[in-house]
């Protein structure tokens, strides 16, 4: 074999940690991947850019170890004498873990399959989940810690770095594919949520979180109570609120798409000045008719809005009628549908995570 013809392989030999290593690392980037994925459902900011970086440069470093890992282990999968008790969980950890990659870069370039009753991310979602709990399985069935022998530091600096380069360097180049190209993933967020035109009600997809699906609120009936740290409480109808105020707000939901609309109805600083907040405040709850909840910081929850409108139009039960928040900057699991109460508190409300995931279940 010539030097040139051998040069690839001996770069691979340089770049490839120790087996031991490169199965740990693989447990690593699965979780961290997972932990930015979960991460990202929180941020729409720019503040918040970095995370979404690293979970694309993660899920693309993944492709590399899993490709270590087979070239190591391949044999023991296409001789079947060396099966093993353990071997089918191994199996199906690796198709999850390129199911995972494959819907991840479906998703990113706007290649994506109508599926009944799911949006294509939640897919990617499940798949990404799934991987972790089976990746735990998996590292328990063949438990081997690295061994202090496996780590050389400069040798590992060299290959870690040149992991996350190229990673890097893969996600950018993904980026200018998407541009050259224009597909249908050019059109993204950084979120990865695609775009939703039009104006009103039927312009963007009616989503709602795990159980929450009440009946129709009867106007007649409704209420709307702001109370709790305030000197003066209010109980409104329906008609006493005057929707006055209004705002072009970008959504950005969790599931996969992002829409701009123009939002009309009650600022919630000026409900907050009526109600006359105690100087302890610092958090301003809104509670749907279903029990869930999200808390905002009372400066920032001076800026929402408690809307009755959408694109000119009355809003829809499905997009939360009587009342829904407008949250700028927040993503669309925090913009409450069905508001029935603002309470306003004197600290933080770390139960409302719970109540997100047991709404709407009797």
């Amino acid at each position: 074999m010539s030097r040139s013809a051998s040069l690839p392989g001996r770069l691979l030999s340089v770049l490839r940690p120790p087996p031991r290593v490169v199965d740990w690392s693989i447990f690593a980037v699965v979780l961290l991947a997972a932990s930015s994925g979960i991460l990202s459902f929180l941020g729409v900011r720019p503040a918040w850019v970095p995370v979404f970086w690293f979970h694309r440069i993660v899920g693309l470093s993944l492709i590399v170890l899993l490709g270590f890992k087979l070239a190591r282990v391949r044999y023991r999968l296409t001789d079947s004498r060396q099966w093993q008790s353990s071997t089918a969980l191994s199996v199906l950890t690796a198709l999850t873990a390129f199911a995972t990659i494959a819907t991840g870069v479906m998703w990113v370039f706007g290649f994506v399959p109508e599926i009944p009753y799911f949006h294509f991310l939640s897919v990617h979602v499940g798949f990404g989940l799934l991987l972790v709990a089976l990746m735990t399985v998996h590292q328990r069935t063949r438990f081997r810690p690295p061994r202090r022998v496996d780590f050389d530091r400069r040798r590992t600096t060299m290959q870690y770095s040149a992991l996350l380069v190229g990673g890097a360097l893969t996600y950018r180049g993904q980026q200018l594919l998407n541009s050259v190209f224009e597909t249908p993933g050019d059109d993204r967020r950084l979120t990865g949520s695609e775009r939703q035109d039009g104006s009103g009600n039927e312009s963007f997809p009616v989503t709602s979180w795990v159980a929450d699906s009440p009946d129709p609120v009867d106007i007649d009936e409704y209420e709307l109570t702001v109370d709790g740290a305030v000197d003066s409480s209010l109980v409104l109808s329906y008609d006493d609120l005057d929707p006055d105020s209004s705002a072009e707000v970008l959504l950005d939901c969790t599931s996969g798409w992002y829409t701009e609309q123009e939002w009309r109805g009650v600022a919630v600083g000026d409900l907050l000045s009526l109600a006359d907040p105690d100087d302890r405040a610092t958090h301003v709850r809104f509670v749907s008719v279903t029990g869930y909840r999200w808390s905002l910081p009372i400066e920032e929850a001076r800026d929402a809005m408690l809307a009755t409108h959408v694109g000119g139009e009355s809003l829809s039960h499905g997009h939360g009628r009587p009342l829904r928040l407008v949250a700028p900057g927040r993503r669309g699991f925090q913009w409450v549908k069905w508001v029935q109460r603002v309470e306003v508190r004197t600290r933080g409300d770390a139960a409302q995570w719970l109540a997100t995931l047991i709404s709407g279940f009797e």
